[in-house]
């Protein structure tokens, strides 16, 4: 559904304002979005794959109503944290980090949210974040100190239109930035945009010194790079919005860029009112949730609160959810699956307002059951019309069940044909060993067995090769 002149307002709750904005993209057709993503130190939990969820409801909203979407999500590829994690574990930092970002690029592809247009790594723009810190030294709001570059504060608290504290809310008197005391520092309240090298860490050479990215700088550098000194929306956890968000943001501005239009932020999901994290020893990872529900119903829970609410975890809630998606499910088959056709006006209002998803749910829900009073009827003309719709709102959400029951079907057929070519596989070894052996009758009792199934089997100066003979005598 495209957007029309007729098309009501997108609001968004801005957090830099903390008020609801109407939406207008700096570019007409186009809307652009910086989400900040992992730091693979270890496993994704659904703590993580709740922001996902959520800004892949909110760029597949704006995508349905035929907007140009650039969506980046980028890896903090080099942290502190990463670094003490390998070296507990004895494994080199950038295996370390590799092998957990693969868990979260497959936990996202799980749960259905759709690849990023781009997946910038923060190691792989180091050239940009020096571009970025000659600009704040020049301008006079960062310096060099012993090999680190650090922001000044205070000197950006005293410059013309400064709004250092208005993102978090917080008196710059009593913010902690968490990076303790450093050689060179002017003030306490300064961050460091680049950290001098210590032995034995990785580095990488500037005109200050050999080091690594300071947290903050890594995604002004990225998003800038990509989206342009001013983007529409940046979005990331809560958790987010102090220090890294508002230093993000006083970094951007003293450096003369726009940054970001409107802020977004999803609140966490908690246990036992207690925000899920590893620290708390609360964690539930994407693995252990999926022994009981399916990716799909796990992507209904994660995304079926506002994503500016608190998400409370418990199992029952977790079956509550799957239960509700199993609802829709049903009656989309019972209906016929029918090709997706137009959400309804409710459902359109719900995401106007905010990407109000649960208004939006509950829009599908009445679509439901309304539906399931006509097939009831005998009325699958009405039925079926009703389920086109529930099609196009749930895929406007990740959660259309037509297209999640094909990749299910995909799923199977992929994992039955790896399981064939398993047997089919030691079939022709034992084939090759009797062969060695010179035992004709079972080596010929194997193929006979394999041609039997409709498998044909061709000797290769690369070893036997298989295939499924499609055209079997009995079929033609």
């Amino acid at each position: 559904m495209p957007v029309t002149s007729g098309t009501p307002r997108q609001l968004i709750f801005d957090t830099a304002t903390r008020s609801l904005r109407p939406f207008e993209p700096l570019r007409d057709g186009h809307v652009s979005i910086y989400l900040c993503g992992a730091t693979p130190q270890s496993a994704p939990h659904i703590g993580h794959l709740r922001s996902g969820v959520a800004f892949d409801i909110v760029r597949r909203w704006f995508s349905a109503q035929g907007y140009d979407v650039a969506f980046v999500r980028n890896v903090t590829d080099i942290d502190d944290k990463i670094l003490t994690k390998a070296a507990d574990n004895g494994r080199p930092w950038w295996e370390w980090v590799s092998t957990h970002e693969r868990a979260f690029t497959r936990a996202y592809d799980t749960l259905g949210v759709l690849p990023p247009s781009v997946e910038p790594r923060a190691t792989g723009h180091v050239t940009q974040m020096v571009d970025y810190m000659q600009r704040l030294i020049d301008r006079g709001f960062a310096y060099a100190a012993e090999g680190s570059v650090y922001f000044d504060v205070d000197a950006w608290v005293s410059a013309p239109g400064s709004d250092y504290g208005a993102l978090s809310g917080n008196r710059v008197e009593e913010m902690e930035q968490g990076e303790g005391g450093a050689a060179g520092k002017r003030g306490a309240h300064d961050f460091a945009l680049w950290k001098a090298a210590k032995p034995g860490e990785p580095s990488w050479p500037t005109p200050w010194g050999a080091g690594r990215p300071g947290w903050h700088l890594e995604c002004s550098a990225m998003s800038t790079w990509y989206l342009g000194g001013e983007f529409d929306i940046h979005g990331g956890g809560l958790d987010l919005q102090f220090p890294h968000h508002e230093n993000e943001q006083a970094q951007s501005h003293a450096a003369g860029d726009g940054f970001a239009r409107f802020w977004m932020h999803n609140h966490w999901v908690t246990m036992a009112g207690e925000k899920m994290s590893k620290s708390l020893g609360n964690v539930l990872s994407i693995d252990n949730m999926l022994e009981s529900v399916r990716p799909v119903e796990l992507r209904y829970y994660l995304g079926s609160a506002h994503y500016r609410s608190v998400l409370e975890y418990s199992p029952a809630a977790l079956s509550e959810a799957a239960a509700g998606y199993r609802r829709i499910e049903d009656f989309v088959a019972r209906a016929g699956t029918p090709e997706p056709s137009t959400w309804t006006e409710g459902f359109a209002a719900a995401l106007f307002d905010d990407f109000g998803v649960p208004r939006a749910l509950a829009e599908i829900h009445g679509a439901v059951r309304e539906g399931n009073k006509a097939l009831a009827a005998g009325d699958a003309a009405g039925a079926e019309r009703l389920a086109a719709s529930v099609r196009a709102m749930a895929a406007v959400l990740g959660i259309d069940p037509g297209q999640w029951a094909a990749g299910e079907q995909a799923h199977a057929g992929d994992a039955a044909a790896a399981a064939l070519d398993v047997l089919v596989r030691a079939e022709l070894e034992r084939r090759a060993e009797a062969r060695a052996a010179k035992d004709w009758a079972v080596a010929d009792g194997v193929r006979d067995r394999l041609a039997a199934a409709g498998i044909e089997v061709t000797d290769t100066p690369d070893g036997p090769q298989w295939a499924l003979n499609t055209q079997r005598e009995e079929d033609v």
